[in-house]
């Protein structure tokens, strides 16, 4: 399918996830229009993970509006949530996941939407409207969803890779395998394979969990922070726990790799937009996020990041491969089995970073 021509004649011979690094470490600046032009137009300061926009989006957006966008990334929520709690940045929209929203809403981090502002919010499916994290979207709008599961090389492993065993609880890949940094991510799994719930709050099944990978750890190649795509793409590693639409976007590349949700189940998560209270553009907030959300630039997302859209106009642009791909839209017993993260208040979010201080030092 094809899509719009904006950045990729500066992009030249860079890789997508490339020119996003590199992004990152300047602070890049998109703009289409003469600078005075944008700056009359205003800025809006934007925070998300990396590779995670469509190759165009805000250049095509600048064009549109005249708004500069500004991009910073990040890569895991516990680093966005510690720069914003350090009070020396000032993002104008922020893409947490689920489970970090209603701790930013109770710090006090972020404000209510003006829906009024955001009129392609009638775009989005209406089963996404009233989410238990944010009844009636009062703080934020869902930006994409998907699953946490193993990516892996075909010809590498023995058989289909179909339980958490193999990254937590096997010699059979020993040095070949990722799991995912987050404190959070990687412990849920932990206590997804013990037969526990992902949101245990018990004491003792999370040091379980704990312990697990402690023992595992002379078996595992690398704590990664969102790059097991990358490891896995690098022949670094062979299987890899990581997000569901990087792998997807790994396997439209590499016939080689997979992606499956282990049998005793995953994570389900979704990403969302919200604008912190300390936003100083917030009117061009609104209009980006308005934007995220219209038929094709959303479609235009959705196409080239290879995650499951909640925009239901940007989802009927999308063709049958994308709509039936069940690495994509996980079958209902699939997604029976896992389940979605939950903030479980400070307490035990405190207790579940003393024990990944502790994997970290053994």
């Amino acid at each position: 399918m094809n899509r719009k021509r904006g950045m990729s004649g500066l992009i030249g011979a860079l890789s997508r996830r490339q020119f996003m690094t590199g992004a990152a470490a300047v602070g890049l600046t998109l703009t289409a229009k003469p600078k005075f032009a944008s700056a009359q137009a205003g800025n809006v300061v934007f925070a998300n993970w990396d590779t995670y926009i469509g190759e165009t989006t805000l250049a095509d957006f600048t064009a549109e509006t005249g708004i500069s966008v500004t991009v910073d990334t990040f890569a895991d929520v516990s680093e966005l949530f510690a720069k914003m709690r350090g009070g020396n940045v000032a993002y104008d929209v922020i893409v947490p996941s689920n489970d970090w929203l209603p701790r930013m809403v109770a710090a006090g981090m972020v404000q209510e939407l003006d829906h009024s502002k955001i009129p392609n919010i009638a775009n989005i499916f209406p089963r996404f409207m009233d989410e238990p994290f944010d009844p009636g979207r009062k703080y934020s709008l869902p930006y994409m969803w998907g699953t946490v599961g193993i990516g892996f090389r075909k010809s590498a492993v023995s058989s289909t890779p179909d339980s958490w065993k193999v990254l937590y609880d096997s010699d059979e890949y020993s040095n070949k395998i990722a799991l995912l940094s987050d404190c959070g991510t990687m412990l849920g799994c932990a206590l997804k394979y013990l037969g526990y719930s992902l949101n245990s709050t018990d004491k003792a099944e999370n040091e379980a969990a704990a312990e697990l990978i402690i023992k595992q750890k002379r078996h595992i190649k690398a704590f990664a922070e969102d790059n097991g795509q990358d490891l896995l793409a690098a022949g670094e590693v062979d299987l890899t726990m990581e997000y569901n639409g990087d792998i997807v976007q790994l396997m439209t590349e590499d016939d080689d790799v997979d992606y499956i949700i282990p049998k005793e189940g995953g994570i389900l998560w979704e990403d969302v937009l919200a604008i912190p209270a300390n936003a100083k553009n917030v009117d061009n907030a609104h209009a980006l996020i308005n934007y995220i959300h219209a038929p094709e630039p959303n479609q235009l997302i959705t196409d080239y990041i290879q995650y499951a859209t909640p925009n239901k106009a940007g989802y009927e642009l999308m063709d049958d491969d994308y709509k039936n791909n069940p690495d994509i839209f996980p079958p209902d017993d699939v997604v029976e089995a896992s389940e979605f993260a939950e903030y479980l208040g400070e307490e035990v979010t405190q207790m579940r970073e003393d024990l990944c201080t502790k994997i970290n030092a053994a």
